[in-house]
C-alpha cells in the first residue's frame, strides 16, 4: 500500500510541469532605457501561516527569492537565533529582517515586556547579518510603552545601524463603528520616526491612498511589504495584483526613486489550498514584483 501510494505520488509529481525559479524566468538583457534597481526581494515567514519557519526558508530557497523576513512568533524556530542561522545556511537564504514580536497572540513571546522584545529584536538582526526591525506601534492599552514609544524607538534607533522601521496599521472596525487601537496612532506619518515600512494591505484596510502614504514617508521609507488588498475593512494580504492596491505603480516608484531598501512579500496562503497551490501563488507574487521592480528612464 505505501509503495503505491509513492508511486502515485511520483506520477503526479512528473506530471506537473516544473515550476521555474522567477530569477530565471525574468532575467532581461541590459537595455538603456530601463532601470532595473538592485532592491532585494524577500518572502515573509508568515507568508506561509500556519506552517513552519522553514517552509517559508525552503519555498524562498526553490523559487529564488533574494532572502526572508522572519516573522518572530510561537513557532519556536522563529524565536531562536542560532536556529534560524542554521536554516539560513542549510538552504544558502540571508535573513534581510526580522519582525518584532507585536501581535496579539505574541504577547508573551520573548517576554511581556515590550521593550525586551524590542532589544531581543535588534540583537537577533544584529547577530544575523538583518538590517532592518519591524516594529507595529503599541496597542492603546500599553498605555505606559505608548507614552515611551516615540522617544524610545529613537533612542534605540540611535544605538545601532539596524533600521527601526515602525509600520503603518489602521483603525480596527465593527460594523459601523470604529476602534483606534493603536497610540500614538495607525497613521505612523504623524510621528517623527526615523524610518518606515509601509504594508499596502494595511493601507487598504485603513482606506487611505497608499500613493500618497508613501509620498509622506519620503525618504525615510526603508522597507516594504507588499500585498494587495480589496479596501473591504479586513486586512486581507492578497497577492499583489488581486486586489486593488497600487502594487505595481509603488514598484515603479521605487525603482525610480532609488529606494535603496527590501520590498518583503507578506501574503496570506491560508486559502491557497494544497502546497503545490501555495508555491505556485508564492512564485506568482515574486513574478509580479520583479516584472513591476523596473522604471523606463527619461528620454534624454
Amino acid at each position: 500500500m505505501k509503495a503505491a501510494r509513492a508511486a502515485r505520488a511520483a506520477r503526479r509529481k512528473l506530471e506537473r510541469p516544473p515550476l521555474l525559479r522567477t530569477t530565471d524566468r525574468l532575467v532581461l538583457p541590459p537595455h538603456p532605457a530601463l532601470h532595473v534597481p538592485d532592491t532585494k526581494v524577500a518572502l515573509s515567514t508568515a507568508s506561509v501561516y500556519p506552517s513552519t519557519t522553514e517552509t517559508a526558508f525552503e519555498l524562498a530557497s526553490r523559487l529564488g527569492y533574494d532572502g526572508v523576513e522572519v516573522m518572530v512568533w510561537n513557532d519556536p524556530v522563529s524565536q531562536d537565533v542560532e536556529a534560524l542561522r542554521r536554516l539560513s545556511d542549510t538552504y544558502e537564504v540571508p535573513i534581510l529582517a526580522v519582525h518584532a514580536p507585536c501581535l496579539l497572540i505574541t504577547q508573551r513571546v520573548w517576554s511581556t515586556d515590550p521593550w525586551t522584545k524590542l532589544v531581543r529584536a535588534r540583537k537577533a538582526a544584529e547577530r544575523l547579518g538583518a538590517d532592518a526591525v519591524v516594529v507595529h506601534p503599541p496597542f492603546r492599552w500599553q498605555r505606559q510603552y505608548a507614552k515611551e514609544f516615540v522617544a524610545g524607538i529613537d533612542r534605540m534607533a540611535g544605538e545601532t545601524p539596524v533600521r527601526f522601521a515602525v509600520e503603518n496599521m489602521y483603525p480596527w472596525r465593527y460594523r459601523d463603528r470604529e476602534m483606534l487601537a493603536y497610540a500614538p496612532g495607525w497613521d505612523v506619518t504623524e510621528e517623527a520616526y526615523r524610518h518606515f515600512t509601509v504594508d499596502l494591505s494595511h493601507a487598504a484596510t485603513s482606506r487611505v491612498d497608499a500613493l500618497e502614504l508613501v509620498d509622506r514617508m519620503g525618504d525615510r521609507l526603508a522597507h516594504v511589504h507588499l500585498a494587495d488588498g480589496s479596501g473591504s475593512g479586513k486586512d486581507e494580504h492578497l497577492i499583489p495584483g488581486r486586489g486593488k492596491q497600487p502594487c505595481a505603480e509603488l514598484l515603479e516608484h521605487l525603482a525610480r526613486t532609488g529606494f535603496d531598501g527590501h520590498v518583503v512579500l507578506e501574503v496570506n496562503t491560508r486559502k491557497s489550498g494544497t502546497p503545490a497551490d501555495r508555491e505556485a501563488d508564492l512564485a506568482e507574487a515574486l513574478a509580479f514584483t520583479r516584472l513591476h521592480l523596473a522604471a523606463v528612464r527619461p528620454a534624454p
